[in-house]
């Protein structure tokens, strides 16, 4: 490992995430015999409050 390695904590990782906002987008497809039966698609925003009524307002 290189010394100019920085250790992160997950506190500041946290921080960070709910400062800046996350997007996390999937898709899934359940098949049997290669005939589709179930599609879910999942989006999911992780932010505090505050940036999110950041966002909303600034459009």
């Amino acid at each position: 490992m290189p010394s100019s390695a920085r250790q992160v904590a997950i506190s500041e990782i946290l921080d960070r995430v709910l400062n800046k906002g996350v997007v996390l987008c999937g898709e899934i497809v359940i098949s049997v015999a290669d005939v589709p039966l179930l599609y879910l698609g999942v989006n999911v925003v992780l932010s505090s409050v505050e940036t999110l009524l950041k966002g909303i307002n600034q459009q």
